[in-house]
């Protein structure tokens, strides 16, 4: 019997640093009703929607602390949390977080809302790209890894809405032991959402490469984990630095699906049969007949890599 998922991925254009919050909220609330008049019961929002992707302003972190939010859902977000409730949407957030029990912690977080209105489950973003310190000769700055913590909650999955869901940020799906970690745990859709620029900060390199590798490796972990992956951009020219769009669904196969059209506010959509996720779990990534963890030591007993031994 098909379980079929209807799933929109709201792409949002810029988000400019005077926006204010009021402004942000109607835009996602205008994406949600788009989506659920294409009959959408989930909508994935790219990483930290609410604010302009701050990490590249400044090493003061007291000065990104008005970015953050201390506790979800609040007054800001009502208006997209009372939507989807009355309309029985769920939907994934990505926020930047401090914590209530943890206030000098600093997280790149996304929550997952059930269709009741309820926080299933939060996920903290593992794989923070960027630099410690000021970098003079890059083309714009990369402040994450300097005040994001790495996330504290591994890559859970859950079942919500008769669904295996799981959850990755970004730079996360780059790695594929995201989606391996996440494909031990029978996951049928994984949700993502991105800020992506449309340059490499580490040096000079193609620019269509930023799309190819975006796409190869939500492409790559959807067929090696036979998932559903659901990616979310913030596209566009946001404060002078270009960020891909690029927003698709792709399909466990490894076929994308459905891909934005745009750099602007952008609703894909698509039907998932969740029962497509199977097929490959039971045959070729049946990893309960063909996994041999004791040969893959080394991934989690090495950090770096090293020379062979001659």
């Amino acid at each position: 019997m098909p379980r079929i998922l209807n799933v929109a991925v709201a792409q949002m254009g810029p988000i400019d640093k005077d926006d204010s919050r009021e402004r942000i909220v109607a835009r996602i609330v205008e994406l949600f009703k788009e989506a659920k008049a294409l009959g959408a019961n989930v909508v994935v929002l790219p990483e930290l929607c609410l604010t302009t992707f701050f990490p590249r302003f400044t090493l003061d972190k007291a000065a990104l602390d008005m970015y953050f939010e201390r506790e979800m859902p609040n007054a800001s977000v009502a208006p997209i949390f009372e939507y989807a409730r009355d309309n029985r949407i769920g939907f994934s957030l990505g926020f930047a977080e401090i914590p209530e029990h943890a206030p000098d912690k600093r997280f790149n977080t996304q929550i997952f809302v059930d269709d009741n209105g309820a926080i299933a489950f939060r996920y903290r973003k593992v794989h923070l790209p960027g630099y410690r310190e000021h970098q003079p000769d890059a083309p714009f700055q990369h402040f994450e890894l300097a005040y994001f913590d790495p996330g504290d909650l591994g890559f859970p999955v859950r079942r919500s809405m008769d669904a295996n869901v799981g959850m990755c940020i970004c730079n996360d799906r780059r790695w594929p032991e995201t989606f391996r970690v996440l494909g031990l745990q029978n996951v049928e859709i994984v949700l993502c959402g991105y800020n992506t620029a449309g340059v490499n900060f580490h040096g000079s390199e193609p620019a269509h490469l930023r799309m190819f590798h975006h796409l190869l490796t939500v492409q790559a972990g959807a067929y090696q984990n036979a998932t559903f992956v659901a990616a979310a951009a913030k596209a566009g020219i946001e404060n002078g630095v270009p960020l891909i769009a690029g927003s698709c669904i792709v399909a466990p196969s490894g076929e994308v699906v459905v891909l934005s059209q745009t750099q602007d506010d952008e609703i894909i959509f698509a039907r998932c049969n969740l029962e497509h996720a199977q097929f490959g779990k039971r045959s070729v990534f049946n990893f309960a007949k063909y996994r041999r963890p004791d040969a893959y030591r080394m991934i989690v007993d090495r950090v770096g890599a090293e020379d062979p031994e001659h």
